[in-house]
């Protein structure tokens, strides 16, 4: 069927065939312009759409580009600003109902849907509260307290336990009271563990933090200074004039929480920590809340609401020796009252005895001869009643760099099937020696891990603790390269010894599963780098480094890059392998030239450069002069790319590199379209997709389309610019490079204009514009100049 009026017709359900977003964009763009032709003006813009609806115009363009599937209410008001019909509006809500029914059952409705990352975002990034939070009321007083007289809550709330006690609850209190406020901060919550008591020492360095926290707020990477200064200046600007709430989780001293705070009153801080922080108290005015244990009524109120009143209240002496030999510590009740939910035959008595035992048996974990940090006796208990299986895990999973992991790696590490690994996370999630903190990622408390690692050190001899820390290792940068080769197939591939055995690595389906699976590691990646280059598996540092660095690039976390790419450097430098050490310093330059810091960059070339000519590795050598020329493009000196450009293509001929020789070839074709010789640039970049056609898609293939639509556009070909540019954009959308797909829509919005369509001018320049809005880029007063034009 189809739905007709006046002005022109809108196609049914039926005849549209509506299966994507895409399709769904169409259909909204059509609606746009039938709008514009019956109030006879010109199409609503993204900017007027977003002052009639409130929400932003990057949200907009997404849903007018198919990048992104508008929520039920956002997509029902859209449709009828827009003009449709009642008729219209029914079908085309089933349509994008249909559509995200099928998005989940194509991921079996585990993965998220991807939400586009605007830079006005209001972060709600507070982690889940505890369950079966008990007490405190007091504290929460207090801290309402706090909020209420100050009519400007811009101080800073210490929370701290006495003595440094872990486990006693800090974060609990802050996460419940924090959702409890959350509407009193309607610019957003933000919230990030500073690990300042982590097992390792891995604790976070500000400047970390802040890249965390500038993360949260919509920040994108490539927009963060490069030095802490920056880093701070730039969230405090941020933060000036919001009401935000911002907890600072775990925190090792002052010094890591001062470059944190907001510089003008507005924003509440909390902070947890283990130490009293008494320089944030004396300089800053932070208001010290001391959190005590729990008190007795308190304690045996948490054991009633994990056991049940019936059957605490049937064993009440045994319920005071628990609270007693668990100190009233939280974490400790928590650990015993899951054991006693999940073995409801067991009396409580004896979990009361066992608890006795395990405390004559192991040394109390104590600070300063302090009964309530005695928490190690209840993490024996508990890890004693284990499976030997899942005792076994437990104890590997100490080995692990941290922050989470899921069942696959767990799998890897114990050297088992998956199925196994999810058995035994499951026992250690109910006995809390584990926690799935997201659906299938699971994490540790840091005296968990600690503890863990202990067991691990006593029990499992340094051979069965290097083969589980080489299986793990193995799983990330097997599963990691595999990744890569989803993402850029065009690249040449670096040489890996095979895993170990017991070794699973993932392996990512398609391009769109390689991001996926590399955005939810990154973290864990990151930290696996470091931990490789500190206990000596160079080889996997730089590897990992190398698997790491089109993602990273693609999606601008080139601050992540750097940091990888120096440890990676470091440990090329100790295996003294040259191969390594040009790769090291090769992608270490491109990530500097993302950065702007062109001495380093040319630093880092003229190395790689060298250390390829020694090893005449002609190929190697033409890379280096392919990312010279970026080098001067970026600096507007197309002469002197072009001759490093010339310079590649000889060398990946003399080599026979075909791969080279596309990537080189369209780069001389640009550089002659900057130049004005449109006709030579063709010549070239033909060339390049000859080449293409033997090889596959890739990057290098979309760019190429680009510059051939950039020449034939100065020819005065404009119908036949456009269909290049199409080209690129199908690719560049298929790798997730948005950047460049801005580029492209940019410079086709400029073939059509000078084609005499306005209109569709006018369309790609504000999906250009909203892509360019997202990543915060300069060349966005470019398009929106061209828009006021």
């Amino acid at each position: 069927m189809s739905i007709s009026d006046p002005e022109g017709p809108l196609a049914g359900p039926e005849s549209a065939a509506i299966h994507s977003a895409d399709d769904l964009a169409r259909v909204l763009r059509q609606l746009r312009r039938r709008d514009a032709r019956r109030r006879g003006e010109s199409p609503l813009t993204y900017r007027e759409l977003a002052a009639k609806t409130g929400w932003s115009h990057s949200a907009i363009g997404l849903y007018f580009s198919g990048q992104a599937l508008a929520p039920t209410d956002r997509f029902d008001v859209l449709v009828q600003l827009l003009g449709a019909s009642p008729a219209e509006q029914r079908w085309l809500a089933t349509a994008r109902d249909r559509i995200e029914e099928n998005r989940h059952a194509d991921t079996g409705g585990a993965r998220r849907a991807r939400r586009p990352q605007a830079p006005a975002v209001v972060p709600h990034a507070l982690p889940a509260p505890a369950p079966h939070f008990t007490g405190r009321l007091a504290e929460l007083d207090v801290l309402t307290g706090l909020l209420g007289t100050r009519a400007v809550p811009g101080g800073t709330v210490v929370i701290s336990a006495i003595g440094g006690t872990a486990g006693v609850g800090k974060t609990a209190l802050a996460l419940h009271w924090s959702h409890q406020v959350a509407d009193r901060f309607p610019d957003g919550q933000l919230f990030v563990n500073l690990r300042g008591f982590d097992p390792d020492d891995q604790v976070v360095h500000p400047a970390d933090a802040v890249r965390t926290l500038l993360d949260a707020m919509g920040v994108p990477a490539r927009r963060v200074p490069a030095t802490l200064d920056g880093q701070t200046a730039m969230y405090r600007s941020l933060l000036a004039g919001k009401r935000m709430l911002i907890v600072l989780d775990n925190a090792r001293d002052a010094g890591q929480v001062r470059p944190l705070l907001p510089g003008v009153p507005g924003c509440l801080v909390l902070v947890t920590s283990r130490n009293l922080l008494a320089g944030l108290i004396a300089t800053e005015g932070a208001h010290p809340l001391t959190l005590d244990l729990l008190t007795p009524s308190e304690a045996r109120d948490l054991l009633a609401s994990r056991l049940g009143t019936e059957r605490t209240a049937a064993e009440p002496e045994a319920v005071d020796q628990i609270v007693t030999r668990c100190a009233r510590l939280p974490l400790a009740l928590a650990i015993v009252a899951a054991h006693a939910a999940t073995n409801p035959g067991l009396r409580l008595a004896d979990l009361a005895d066992a608890l006795a035992d395990s405390r004559r048996q192991w040394a109390p974990l104590t600070a300063d001869g302090d009964p309530a940090a005695d928490v190690r006796s209840v993490f024996f208990w508990s890890y004693r009643t284990l499976d030997p299986d899942a005792a076994r895990l437990f104890r590997l999973l100490g080995l692990h760099p941290g922050p989470d992991l899921t069942a696959a790696a767990a799998a890897s590490m114990a050297g088992c099937t998956l199925p196994q690994a999810r058995t035994w996370l499951a026992e250690l999630t109910r006995a809390h020696l584990v926690a799935e903190h997201r659906p299938g990622r699971y994490t540790q408390h840091d005296l968990l891990r600690g503890y863990a690692a202990e067991r691990a050190g006593a029990i499992d001899t340094e051979q069965e603790r290097q083969a589980a820390t080489g299986r793990m290792l193995d799983h990330y940068l097997h599963s990691a390269y595999a990744a890569e080769r989803q993402m850029n197939t065009f690249r040449d591939p670096i040489t890996l010894d095979p895993p170990a055995p017991g070794t699973a690595p993932e392996e990512p389906a398609d391009n769109s599963g390689a991001k996926d699976w590399l955005g939810a590691e990154r973290a864990v990646l990151l930290a696996t780098v470091h931990h490789a280059a500190a206990t000596g598996h160079d080889t996997h540092a730089w590897q990992l480094s190398w698997a790491l660095s089109t993602y990273l690039d693609y999606q601008g976390h080139w601050h992540d890059w750097l940091a990888v790419g120096q440890a990676a450097e470091a440990a090329a430098d100790r295996l003294a392998d040259p191969t390594a050490q040009a790769l090291g310093h090769r992608l270490l330059a491109i990530c500097n030239l993302r950065l702007g810091r062109l001495e380093d960059t040319d630093r880092h070339l003229r190395r790689a450069l060298e250390l390829y000519r020694r090893a005449d590795d002609l190929p190697g050598q033409g890379a280096i002069h392919l990312y010279l020329g970026d080098m001067w493009y970026e600096q507007d000196r197309h002469s002197e790319a072009l001759d490093h450009a010339r310079q590649a293509l000889d060398l990946f001929r003399a080599a026979g590199h075909r791969r080279g020789q596309a990537d080189a070839l369209n780069f001389v074709g640009w550089c002659c379209a900057l130049l004005g010789d449109y006709r030579q640039a063709i010549v070239h970049c033909e060339e390049s997709l000859r080449v293409h056609r033997e090889l596959g898609h890739g990057i290098v293939e979309a760019t190429t389309w680009d510059s051939l639509g950039y020449a034939h556009h100065h020819l005065g070909d404009h119908a036949y610019a456009v269909e290049c540019f199409q080209q690129a954009l199908e690719l560049f959308r298929r790798l997730g490079s948005r950047y460049n797909e801005a580029l492209t829509l940019s410079r086709l919005g400029d073939t059509h204009r000078a084609a005499g369509d306005g209109d569709a001018a006018r369309e790609v320049w504000e999906q250009a514009l909203s892509i360019l809005d997202d990543l915060e880029h300069p060349e966005a007063e470019d398009v929106r100049a061209k828009l006021n034009s």
